[in-house]
């Protein structure tokens, strides 16, 4: 029988196709050789080079694929005016802005200068960084940084030069001590504000020194530099805190704003109950929709790229002042604002990449400040505003100095001086920024789960231990009307020496003991409750107060260990064991680091701060 009739071209088609395909698997195993035409005079099947196919040269147009000046065909037929758009958009966009910050902050001198919530100071800030940042998009920043290096290389570096190298740690401890001195000293007298109570202060702020450096894990790596710069800093730090209304309002302004961002959270937990759950005060419902939410928004953010910006940036200026990694100055600076839990998100794709000393800083951190989320809550319920905001700030270069006493570094951290962040290996996955967002909800349900559970077991755990305390004390007399033996109670007298160290008056040391103590059994909200509700408390004397404002201002507590313990544990499960290793040392520095700032306070102490 003959063949059939073909039908014209169908041949060619799947000849085509076919050779096509021999071809994509020839060029993979045979470094891009080319076989002979298809369609020979035998009939056979046989590849030929794929620009003779599609008329395109395959190594040309590899070159084009992903250029920026590769042109779309649209842009290619958008006239002179798209491709002026092309060319121009971002010149535009900054124009736009320039314009409209400076109307609003010519707007808001004129109308808004005298107004509370809004004033001149932060929207000039605001405005100064915005045209610094428009400044350098056409000048380069080396034709500022030069002039100013040359100034500094000729004058203060000539000078330290000139210093024997063996003197300048001294010489710099003794300049701290002295500006110390000179910042307790100098005001005037007044009340329990005396200069023997101011010298009280500083004597405590050196017995702290003295008990890190003996009690170091090794105590001839401790970066000096680091310490002194982090105390000097802190004291600074509390100067224009305390001393000044600028810089009241600059750091009250940047708490308000790291509030306000977790505070959507709640609109979240609106929509998923009511108005009244979601404005309760339940931790529950006030600090774990939070967490969720804000871990969510932190891997999105790393998907566009925005917190790795920022990251090197900070690492590039703490690694010049202070000499940290840049993973320790993110947290260390993030934490005051955003809390422990958040804070540790930062460095998510670090973690697996930590020293001991990195984790033991983190940690720190986490104990020595309370977050941004709460603290309007305590500032509501009656304590210093001033003693709160500027207790959290103090603690970014008090972590550094006091963990890095007590846990010097011995190992090369990955973010030393130049951050490149790895990516994590769930980000390979994750398409684009929404994607990243949800994924980070799921992850920040499971952390947040994580921190109810530990608190729930820890807490009860300290419960068990106080009744059974409380049975036995029954047995000698310590149980109503007497006080009732507890941790609480004990730790009230251990620390009765801790009050005195900090300057507290004879008549309140017992009390501040106590509410040290109940800070780190419970919680600084029992502590802060007890400050403001309690008699015993509420009648002592205002510098009493505020020494115990700083030293509980703090989540230096039992319960959130568990919760460091924790969150860092399902960040980082490779990292479990050692999390748990350092924790209490962790918990040690990060209540002595409140200890310290509070130990500042009543060198700064002034009628008025109550």
């Amino acid at each position: 029988m003959g063949s059939p009739a073909r039908v014209p071209g169908h041949d060619t088609i799947e000849s085509s196709a076919s050779a096509s395909e021999q071809h994509r698997l020839e060029k993979h195993s045979s470094s891009g050789s080319s076989g002979p035409g298809v369609g020979s005079a035998d009939g056979k099947n046989v590849s030929f080079p794929v620009e003779q196919q599609y008329g395109i040269d395959e190594e040309k147009q590899s070159e084009r694929v992903g250029s920026l000046q590769t042109k779309s065909r649209s842009e290619r037929e958008s006239g002179p005016l798209g491709d002026m758009w092309h060319r121009h958009w971002k010149k535009l966009a900054q124009l736009v802005s320039f314009m409209v910050f400076t109307a609003w902050w010519i707007y808001g001198l004129v109308f808004f200068r005298h107004t509370n919530g809004k004033g001149w100071l932060i929207p000039t800030l605001i405005y100064i960084a915005l045209l610094l940042r428009l400044f350098f998009f056409y000048v380069p920043s080396r034709l500022v940084l030069r002039p100013v290096r040359f100034v500094w290389v000729n004058t203060v570096v000539r000078v330290y030069d000139m210093v024997p190298a063996k003197l300048h740690k001294p010489i710099a401890g003794v300049g701290t001590f002295a500006v110390f001195l000179i910042g307790s000293f100098v005001p005037d007298e007044t009340g329990d504000n005396t200069r023997a109570n101011r010298a009280i202060s500083i004597f405590g702020f050196i017995v702290l020194l003295v008990i890190l450096t003996a009690t170091s894990r090794n105590w001839r790596m401790i970066p000096w530099h680091t310490v002194i710069g982090g105390m000097l800093t802190q004291f600074i730090i509390a100067v224009f805190v305390l001393r000044t209304q600028a810089g009241y309002d600059i750091f009250k302004f940047i708490s308000d704003m790291a509030r306000q961002l977790l505070g959507y959270a709640g609109q979240g937990l609106a929509f998923l109950t009511d108005a009244d759950m979601a404005a309760s005060p339940w931790f529950l419902t006030g600090v774990i929709p939070a967490i969720i939410f804000f871990i969510a928004l932190v891997q999105m953010l790393y998907y566009v790229g925005f917190l790795q910006w920022f990251i090197g940036k900070f690492a590039v200026f703490f690694f010049w002042s202070l000499r940290v990694s840049g993973a320790e100055a993110i947290v260390a600076a993030a934490t005051p604002f955003i809390g422990q839990g958040e804070s540790a998100m930062l460095i998510r794709p670090f973690l697996d990449q930590l020293t001991m000393a990195e984790i033991h800083q983190i940690m720190t951190c986490g104990f020595a400040t309370i977050a941004g989320s709460v603290l309007v809550a305590y500032i509501g319920m009656g304590l210093n505003p001033q003693a709160l905001v500027s207790s959290c700030i103090m603690s970014i270069p008090a972590t550094l100095a006091v963990s890095k006493m007590r846990y010097p570094e011995t190992e090369t951290p990955t973010t030393a001086g130049k951050v490149e962040v790895p990516k994590h290996e769930d980000d390979e996955h994750t398409v684009n920024a929404l994607h990243a967002f949800t994924n980070g909800s799921w992850l920040g349900l499971k952390i947040g789960a994580t921190i109810v559970a530990c608190l729930l077991t820890v807490i009860a755990f300290v419960g068990l231990i106080n009744g059974l305390l409380g049975w036995w004390g029954g047995y000698w007399g310590l149980s109503d009307p007497n006080p009732t033996l507890s941790l609480e109670l004990i730790l009230g007298y251990i620390l009765y020496p801790v009050a005195w160290l900090l300057g507290v008056p004879n008549s309140d040391l017992r009390q501040v003991g106590e509410l040290i103590g109940k800070k780190i059994i419970i919680n600084e909200y029992a502590a802060f409750n007890a400050l403001v509700t309690d008699p015993r408390y509420a009648a002592m004397a205002a510098r009493s107060k505020l020494i115990a404002t700083y030293a509980c201002c703090g989540f230096g507590n039992i319960g959130s260990l568990g919760i460091q313990i924790g969150v860092l544990s399902q960040i980082s499960p490779r990292r479990s064991g050692d999390v748990v290793k350092v924790s209490v040392s962790a918990l040690f520095c990060g209540v002595l680091s409140t200890l310290t700032s509070a130990s500042i306070a009543g060198m700064l102490f002034v009628d008025g701060m109550e």
